[in-house]
């Protein structure tokens, strides 16, 4: 298989995300979420993802859609395309798998892959944590990175303006 291939794959649907869970978890193996827009990749970024996987065997990452960002950042944002972003992420070492979702909120996806520990950055507290409640409850646990300072999406795209 070639390289192109298998990062591809990565991209994957979320029926296909829960077939490999079901799977990984027939030989023990742990799970880890964590979600975004991931835009413009950058250190923090690079941090929470390697933070994220380093907490299972299989790190998933759950990228909102172009739309989504829309609705959560505004009408001029994303600046990559969901297709772009995507790539970017499939390619990192650390992400075995990316499953796009519309919804403005991760917690459809979440309650149907139900990973054994999910991931969010320093911003969020435990209460604001979609899909916490509903890992906790199958036995999951929630862990929030600390931020990275310095780096948002939001203040580089402030210093490309000018």
């Amino acid at each position: 298989m070639k390289t192109g291939e298998a990062i591809e794959k990565k991209i994957m649907t979320i029926e296909t995300a829960k077939a490999v869970m079901a799977a990984l978890k027939v030989t023990g193996k742990k799970v880890s979420f964590t979600n975004g827009c991931f835009d413009i990749l950058h250190p923090g970024h690079l941090f929470s993802l390697t933070q994220a996987a380093r907490e299972a065997d299989y790190l998933i990452v759950g990228l909102n859609s172009d739309a989504s960002v829309r609705k959560l950042k505004g009408p001029t944002r994303p600046i990559n395309s969901t297709e772009s972003r995507a790539i970017v992420l499939a390619n990192l070492i650390v992400v075995d798998a990316v499953v796009i979702f519309e919804e403005e909120t991760p917690l459809e996806l979440i309650s149907a892959l139900l990973p054994d520990v999910l991931v969010k950055g320093g911003d969020y507290t435990m209460e604001q944590v979609v899909g916490a409640k509903e890992v906790i409850a199958n036995g999951g646990k929630v862990i929030i990175n600390p931020i990275v300072e310095g780096f948002s999406t939001t203040s580089l795209i402030d210093k490309m303006k000018g």
